[in-house]
């Protein structure tokens, strides 16, 4: 049985990671829905959002995109990278001043992204398409050491391109015997149960901010709420989940405190995801 543990550590995230990756899976946060996945001597990172771009887009907007914490560390702190994986287009997903000082310093590395995002990738990474790794839901890769499974995310809707390709993704990586479930930003739709219970996954990493109308017709997408994704973990009898997509933009957001008082009462083992803690799968 695959166990997940939380060990604290007081050094900063870049003095970690210098480290280098090691063996076993341990996964650090980002801030919203990026994660670093040191996985048996690999270093996947997704979704990272490390810069302050989207305050600068937003400045003179009704709704401020000022970080409510500074980002953890810098592009170039997040030391070797095997494999960077984007679930979808939106800057706090898909960032390109993060993304494209990844791309120069480390001039192998490929980035696995929507097919639907392909020309948002390369504007925004700096890319030509030889170093985009194109997916779709239903796809099935092997990267390395790692076993991709692609999978449906609704962020409002199933949406598609004009090829049919879906816009919004979810990612099950399996490393070994341990398997990990990124959502990506979603909201609950007709089958996801299913298919992630397909893929079995160990743990689950589930965005919990929520949706509002106000927001909806401001232009912003929603997510699970906190009670959904619980909710949606247990339907996919996932032992474990870590709430993220909090914390990052005070208008949309969710308290802290509301996450630890549900983690007292979940049926699964519940995590709020932060800063100084390294998450630990083990077992056989």
């Amino acid at each position: 049985m695959i166990m997940l543990r939380t060990i604290p550590f007081d050094e900063p995230l870049a003095a970690r990671l210098k480290m280098g990756p090691g063996d076993g899976v341990s996964l650090y946060w980002l801030g919203q829905a990026g994660f670093v996945i040191d996985a048996d001597g690999r270093r996947i990172v997704i979704d990272p959002y490390l810069s302050d771009s989207l305050a600068v887009k937003y400045r003179d907007a009704a709704f401020s995109h000022e970080r409510m914490v500074p980002a953890p560390l810098t592009p170039d702190q997040l030391g070797p990278v095997d494999l960077v994986l984007c679930t979808h287009h939106h800057s706090d997903h898909m960032d390109g001043e993060t993304l494209s000082l990844l791309a120069k310093r480390l001039p192998e590395l490929n980035f696995v992204v929507p097919s639907a995002s392909r020309e948002f990738a390369m504007q925004r990474i700096g890319l030509d398409a030889s170093r985009l790794i194109e997916v779709d839901a239903g796809d099935r890769k092997t990267i390395g050491s790692l076993e991709l499974h692609v999978m449906r995310a609704a962020h409002e809707t199933l949406e598609r391109d004009e090829a049919g390709k879906h816009r919004f993704l979810g990612y099950g990586m399996g490393f070994g015997n341990v398997r990990i479930f990124h959502s990506g930003d979603t909201m609950p739709f007709d089958g996801q149960s299913e298919e992630i219970k397909a893929f079995a996954p160990d743990l689950a990493l589930l965005p919990v901010n929520g949706r509002s109308e106000a927001l909806r017709t401001s232009g912003f997408a929603g997510n699970l709420t906190l009670a959904e994704a619980i909710t949606l973990s247990g339907r996919c009898a996932i032992a474990a989940m870590i709430a993220h997509h909090y914390g990052m933009f005070a208008f949309n957001t969710i308290a802290p405190d509301e996450i630890d008082n549900a983690a007292e009462q979940a049926p699964i083992t519940l995590h709020r995801a932060r800063y100084g803690i390294e998450f630990r799968l083990d077992g056989a």
